[in-house]
Order: C-alpha cells, then sequence, then structure tokens
C-alpha cells in the first residue's frame, strides 16, 4: 500500500482543481486523481464566457489546463485513474482504484462531479460544444435569434426552455410522452411561454451533420404513429438529469434519493475529514464558478482539519 497522504482530491473540474491550488498552496502536497471524465464538464464545453477574468472568454478545456498548471506549480501531484471502492468507516481512509491499487489518507475531498444524461443517439457524443449541450445558462447565450430545441419533461427542461426563450427565436421542447414528470408550476410556466413549442409523444432519432461539424437539424419520430420528419435546428439541450459520481461511497456517505451528497454544513459530509465540492452535491447552480468556490472551501475545511489534528 501506498504511503499515508495528507489530502487527496478525487475529480479534476473546477471544484477539484480549485480544492487543489488551495491545499497545494497550503502546504498539503494534495494527490488528485483526475477521475473517468479527466478536466470534468468543461472539458466538453468549447467557449466559455462567463468565468470571471476573461473578458474575451476561454476555451473549457484550456481553463482547465491553467487550473491544473497553477495547482502543480504548488506542489500537487496528478494521477490518472478513479476509485471504485473505498472505506470510510476508520482514518486513514482506504480508496481502492479501478487497477486495483490502494491508497490512504488523512482527508478526501470528493469532487467527482455529475455526469449528464446523454439520449445515446448515434451522432450526440460528436456534437458536443457544437449545437449540442446539457446546460442552458452555460451555452444558451451563442444562440441568439436561433432555432433551440430542448429535450426533457421534467422541471430542469421547463427551467431551460424558458430560460433559452431569452435568446432563441423559437424553442421546440420534445418529450417522449404526454405526461411530464414537471410540477405544475414549472409547466404552466412554460405552457405559457409563447416562445415554446411542444412536441409531445416523440422522441429524436438522429442529430445532423456530423458532416460539418455542427448541428443542423435532427430527425424526429411520432412513438404513437412511427411517422418520421426531420427539422432545422442550431441548438440542441439535453435535460433529462444528471448522475451524481457518488457510487463509491453508497452506504457510507448521506446522499439523497438521487446520490447527491447532503451537506453537513459548509463543505462536510456525514464522515469527519471527507468534504464534498461541486456538482456531486450542488443540484442546483452547476456552474464553473461555484464549482470553484465550492472547491476552496472544501480546502479550506481539509486544511483546518488537518491543523486541529496537529498534522
Amino acid at each position: 500500500m501506498n504511503n499515508l497522504q495528507n489530502v487527496v482530491i478525487l475529480g479534476s473540474g473546477c471544484a477539484g482543481n480549485t480544492a487543489a491550488i488551495y491545499t497545494a498552496r497550503a502546504n498539503l502536497q494534495p494527490l488528485v486523481y483526475e477521475g473517468h471524465e479527466a478536466g470534468g464538464q468543461l472539458s466538453i464545453t468549447t467557449e466559455v464566457e462567463n468565468f470571471p477574468g476573461f473578458p474575451e472568454g476561454i476555451h473549457g478545456p484550456v481553463l482547465i489546463d491553467h487550473m491544473k498548471k497553477q495547482a502543480q506549480r504548488f506542489g500537487a501531484e496528478y494521477r490518472h485513474g478513479r476509485v471504485v471502492k473505498a472505506d470510510l468507516s476508520k482514518r486513514p481512509f482506504t480508496l481502492e482504484l479501478e487497477d486495483g491499487e490502494q491508497i490512504q489518507t488523512r482527508t478526501l475531498i470528493i469532487a467527482t462531479g455529475a455526469s449528464a444524461r446523454w439520449l445515446n443517439l448515434p451522432n450526440e457524443q460528436k456534437l458536443i460544444g457544437y449545437g449540442v449541450s446539457s446546460c442552458a445558462t452555460c451555452d444558451g447565450f451563442f444562440y441568439r435569434d436561433k432555432q433551440i430545441m430542448v429535450i426533457g419533461g421534467g422541471d430542469s427542461a421547463m427551467e431551460e426552455a424558458n430560460f433559452l426563450t431569452r435568446f432563441g427565436k423559437q424553442v421546440a421542447l420534445v418529450h417522449r410522452s404526454d405526461n411530464f414528470r414537471a410540477s405544475k408550476i414549472m409547466l404552466e410556466r412554460a405552457r405559457n411561454n409563447p416562445k415554446i413549442e411542444f412536441i409531445t409523444n416523440t422522441v429524436v432519432e438522429d442529430i445532423y451533420d456530423v458532416s460539418k461539424g455542427f448541428v443542423t437539424g435532427v430527425k424526429l419520430k411520432n412513438v404513437k404513429t412511427g411517422e418520421t420528419w426531420d427539422r432545422d435546428v442550431d441548438g440542441f439541450f439535453v435535460a433529462i438529469g444528471h448522475i451524481p459520481n457518488t457510487q463509491p461511497f453508497v452506504g457510507q456517505l448521506d446522499l439523497d434519493p438521487d446520490g447527491y451528497i447532503i451537506s453537513h454544513g459548509g463543505a462536510r459530509t456525514n464522515i469527519q475529514g471527507v468534504f464534498h465540492a461541486g456538482d456531486v452535491q450542488d443540484r442546483t447552480y452547476r456552474q464553473a464558478i461555484t464549482a470553484s468556490g465550492a472547491g476552496c472551501m472544501a480546502a479550506i475545511e481539509a486544511e483546518r482539519f488537518l491543523e486541529a489534528e496537529g498534522h
């Protein structure tokens, strides 16, 4: 088993990288495991225009790379891999990686994020960042006066569709049935918005056009009649929820019914010495800047925890 670490950070998005910067500057020599989506959601985002300090905007992967280099400058160590098992019942905590390696740590910062649910369409992944998105507040601005489509039937889909009407010429909301999981108030708000068109009992079969390198339209299918047709679209937003990456901690950390970590004040979890940061706990804001702020909080909590124990 490897040597004992002061701080292990799981995840290398905005939350994990910011936690790494702060703990490294505190001379705690953090070890960061980059996870199965190195760089987090920003690694699949093209232009980021709402992160403070970049008046001309910055590409998501570039922003992540800057953060990583900043953390490494102060002594953070980055390794590929993700944790698949964790024993949080006693300290130091024991973490097991997918290759079977085990490591022990005095404190743990979980910044594993939440992965967007996708439709798993043939061309969906190829067009992420080129018209396909899972974040209206991140990317809505790029579709001013354009045709936008939102997929989903829950509160988040209604919220995204309403938000996108600020930018788009028209927003088509596609749902596979005519029954919605959305709350009555959110559904009514969307129905009362003149710029939102509801297309129900319909699924998306494909997204065009990979050959052009950006979204130009979709193929739709009515699930009741079997009829298929094409529709021109510039922006395609998938709003069918997120999956928090908390599987290794089930039964140990307090999680809500959807798997998000339940906060016990600040960045603390129900287990002393284990802290959360970013989308793994935040189901409301899900922004790069809030994730970075949460990473800062978790790092300061970990530093104070170790200091109190004399490390």
